[in-house]
């Protein structure tokens, strides 16, 4: 295929494992609708150089944006939809008319892979653990998206889930607690909220027998979700899922944060089933 006369999906990359996944799972997905569209992704080093070349590509549709550029591309844009513009991030940039809008699935893809999976939102408490920018774009998208009733966040860097907690007041207003993410303060919060979210690097490949939650803290009408998808189980799931809880696995998020770009980008519903198996059979 002469890439030269299709549209050109361009990701600004900083992910070593987004690298060759979100190639992947777009190119299937558009192979499969049939498609005139490609994904090439880039890695970026003066941002501001490559901005600008976005808006040089005239059969450009959209781009994805991963670390370290999902905050220092914002001011290079058009629009900001308001939720991305309350998580002062974005991974997603859509090309519409000439201008560049952002946005943020990570933080939908991680609200539909909750509601998908079954977790008790409306009207409960919901505990996150980690205070960086995933648990800032899910808690964002838990305070405007849901009826929760508050949110507890337990982090470890004391400047940053304070910020995250202070911006989380101002602009939402829902109740908030804090605290450090130490065992007493599990022990305290882990029984009185029913959806529990997991949003450091604790149990991440290669330290896979690494998990910050006690395993006897676990019940069964509690939900576990670990946004850490490499392992695509990790122990903290193992253990959840061992105490009878209700899991949702890292990779949910990150199918649904690819299927919300692939539908902003192409304004159609995307091929779920073909995006699954393809991410899927990155990790057996």
């Amino acid at each position: 295929m002469d890439i030269t006369t299709q549209t050109q999906w361009c990701g600004i990359i900083g992910n070593p494992v987004e690298h060759s996944l979100s190639p992947a799972i777009h190119n299937a997905a558009f192979q499969k609708m049939g498609l005139d569209l490609v994904y090439l992704a880039f890695r970026v080093e003066a941002l501001g150089d490559a901005m600008k070349g976005l808006r040089a590509l005239g059969n450009a549709r959209g781009f994805s944006v991963t670390i370290p550029h999902k905050v220092a591309a914002i001011p290079f844009l058009d629009e900001v939809e308001p939720t991305a513009k309350h998580i002062g991030a974005i991974n997603t940039i859509v090309v519409d008319e000439g201008k560049l809008k952002g946005y943020n699935t990570d933080a939908s893809g991680a609200l539909r892979a909750l509601k998908e999976g079954g977790a008790l939102l409306d009207g409960h408490r919901v505990l996150i653990l980690g205070s960086g920018g995933a648990a800032r774009a899910i808690a964002f998208a838990l305070a405007t998206g849901t009826g929760i009733a508050g949110l507890t966040i337990l982090g470890i860097e004391e400047a940053e889930r304070l910020k995250l907690v202070r911006d989380l007041r101002d602009k939402t207003g829902i109740p908030i607690e804090e605290g450090p993410l130490t065992l007493d303060m599990l022990r305290n919060w882990v029984p009185h909220v029913r959806t529990l979210i997991h949003c450091t690097p604790v149990g991440m490949s290669p330290k896979v027998d690494e998990s910050c939650v006690p395993a006897n803290l676990f019940r069964p009408e509690l939900t576990v979700m670990d946004i850490v998808y490499n392992p695509r189980e990790t122990k903290l799931l193992q253990e959840a899922k061992a105490g009878g809880c209700r899991t949702i696995s890292g990779l949910e998020m990150f199918l649904n944060q690819a299927v919300l770009q692939f539908e902003l980008w192409t304004k159609q519903p995307a091929p779920v089933d073909i995006m699954r198996h393809v991410l899927e059979s990155r990790f057996v």
